[in-house]
């Protein structure tokens, strides 16, 4: 695999014919990168951004089946649509990810992961990726990275769309949105419904297992942006996502769950000088899961956080200076009494930016305080050269940590029974730190965009939720080193547009040599895309080489390679036919088990789907 996309990446680049220089992100803007709005072909960190078109094009009903189409992502999933699923970015673990939606943090502080399986890809207008270490200015848990999901915002134009479609297991979806400007105002509203007979999320034999498992989620999102005078705007975003799912009955899970998750924020920008803008942001982030079982009966976790920002933006002469401040309260309400409900987290920052001829350089450096764990300061440092119009290598050395979430530290001690064991908190944990460097390598042609991103991360006081042990508890277990080299491309040749990427890497604990669980050495997708007057066609494919599901290394998950097709026909300016086409060859293969029971996959499956759009 590796000697094929090395080779076919250079025979793109001897045979595209040349253009002008300007780039294929000349007119995109990141944001997540460096807390401020940059041009993408600027920005010195490893970044991805998928946008809303290409997420509609898609015709995926779940964001972590998008997710897994951009380089050094891997996930895991605890079933069909809508079941527990998680995602690793350059080989570290699902709790080593921040994830925003629209600035804000999400997720569940007890587990410390984000449920990607309750956002709605239809509510979202783009998202960002930047992988590597990110502490240094969004705190704990960046250590493999931050994704950032914007939601769809109203702009001038008034726009008004509608779809519904049907696909296999009986899967039904509909969404219907609104925005537009009057005056200063801006507003949007968007609604969302899907429903699945679903499939049996654990693949075993045994009849209550062999049922399928239903899913439905229901979203919402809204915004309102009022421009009070030029250059100060206060703004209104409200997320919101219910979702009602169920689990085979023989299961150590429920047999159905209630899950919401939901974020407010009201923000204020303002322009203070002509060098100086502000941005003041307070906001609420809420993960609650109601959970009913024959095994456990019920049970209920919220996960409340709290979140304060001032940022300051300053022009200078040379570059840009960012100072920052902000504050994270979580709260966990709980039917399982935590010994510890309550930590805040105040985080100090500044950064500066330059951008200025052949030359980019960054820096940044915060100081969290936390209320439970201490004090950690992390940084960044990362330089830039453009040797022509065409070539640019870039590298950068960051730290990062990762918090002990409240279920590795105050879990209280459970008994599963003769067959299970017991498991229990660890309140003597210590963050996860690590240390990161890479070195990058971009060809930019115009029309054909090349990059080789290699990097050498060291994890410390790795943290681990599960030794597999008979009376198990959460520890910090030395250290693991990842290695890696991620290779992209993305371009156009008259009517088709081709992305790929490719993942290399050795995700190992360096005391046992063994790769961490579910985490292979090699993965990667493609996609091509081909458009005829009012037809486009694109064929994808994602690949992943074998894993473990354990950190022995003794329950082997098979690689496995899946082919999806997807079309959109133009019936009119407005009317649209839209499909999809999942694992066409219905590939057998396990993302993760159960103690040993693989959580099912998805077979061969079609959606179809009919779209009105406004224009």
């Amino acid at each position: 695999m590796k000697k094929i996309t090395v080779a076919g990446l250079a025979g793109l680049l001897s045979a595209v014919p040349a253009y002008a220089h300007d780039s294929i992100y000349s007119d995109d803007v990141v944001v997540t990168a460096n807390r401020i709005p940059q041009p993408r072909e600027a920005v010195l960190a490893d970044v991805s951004v998928i946008t809303g078109e290409e997420i509609a094009r898609s015709g995926q009903s779940s964001l972590v089946e998008v997710l897994r189409t951009l380089p050094g992502v891997e996930i895991e999933s605890n079933g069909g649509l809508g079941m527990a699923s998680a995602v690793h970015l350059r080989g570290t673990s699902s709790q080593s990810v921040v994830v925003l939606v629209d600035g804000l943090r999400v997720g569940s502080a007890t587990l410390g992961t984000t449920a990607f399986e309750q956002i709605s890809p239809d509510q979202v207008e783009r998202i960002e990726v930047v992988r590597g270490p990110a502490s240094s200015l969004y705190g704990a848990d960046a250590v493999g990275g931050v994704i950032q999901i914007f939601t769809k915002h109203g702009e001038s134009k008034p726009v008004a769309s509608v779809s519904f479609g049907y696909g296999s297991y009986n899967t039904r979806k509909a969404t219907a949105s609104l925005s537009g400007a009057i005056g200063d105002t801006r507003a949007s509203l968007n609604i969302s419904t899907l429903n699945t007979d679903g499939i049996s999320s654990l693949r075993n034999q045994t009849e209550r297992a062999a049922d399928h498992d239903a899913y439905r989620n229901e979203s919402i999102s809204a915004s309102i942006d009022h421009k009070i005078v030029d250059g100060h705007e206060i703004g209104l975003q409200i997320y919101d996502s219910f979702n009602h799912a169920q689990f085979d009955d023989d299961s150590l899970f429920s047999s159905h769950q209630y899950m919401t998750q939901r974020g407010i924020s009201l923000t204020s920008r303002n322009q203070i000088t002509t060098i100086w803008h502000s941005t003041l942001r307070v906001g609420e982030g809420e993960d609650a899961l109601k959970s009913f079982g024959s095994s456990f009966g019920e049970n209920i976790i919220r996960t409340y956080q709290r979140q304060y920002l001032w940022q300051n933006d300053v022009q200078l002469p040379l570059g840009t200076l960012t100072l920052a401040y902000d504050r994270l309260e979580q709260h966990v309400v709980s039917l399982t009494e935590f010994a510890k409900t309550h930590r805040n987290d105040n985080g100090w920052l500044a950064s500066y930016l330059l951008d200025e001829g052949p030359h980019s350089f960054q820096f940044s450096m915060r100081r969290d305080d936390n209320s439970q764990f201490g004090q950690h300061t992390t940084g960044n440092i990362a330089y830039g050269y453009r040797f022509n119009q065409f070539w640019k290598v870039s590298g950068s050395y960051g730290t990062a940590f990762r918090a002990p979430t409240f279920a590795d530290l105050y879990w209280p001690f459970q008994d599963f029974g003769p067959s299970y064991g017991t498991y229990q908190g660890n309140p003597n944990l210590k963050p996860e730190t690590s240390r990161n460097r890479e070195v990058s390598l971009t060809y930019d042609q115009g029309h054909h965009r090349v990059t080789a991103t290699a990097y050498h991360n060291e994890v410390n006081n790795l943290l681990v939720c599960c030794q597999g042990l008979f009376h198990d508890f959460p520890t910090n277990v030395g250290s693991a080193t990842i290695n890696g080299v991620t290779l992209a491309y993305e371009g156009w040749f008259d009517r088709y547009h081709l992305r790929a990427n490719s993942d290399f890497q050795s995700p190992k604990d360096d005391e046992t040599g063994h790769l961490l669980s579910r985490r292979s050495r090699a993965h990667g997708a493609i996609y091509l895309g081909q458009t005829w007057d009012k037809l486009e066609l694109g064929t994808e494919v994602v690949s992943s080489g074998a894993r473990y599901d354990d950190a022995a290394n003794t329950r082997r998950l098979g690689g496995y390679t899946l082919v999806n097709f997807t079309g959109k026909y133009e019936l009119s300016p407005e009317w649209s036919l839209e499909g999809r086409i999942n694992n066409v060859f219905d590939k057998y293969y396990t993302l993760a088990t159960f103690y040993g029971t693989p959580y099912s996959t998805p077979g061969a499956n079609l959606f179809v789907g009919l779209r009105w759009q406004s224009k």
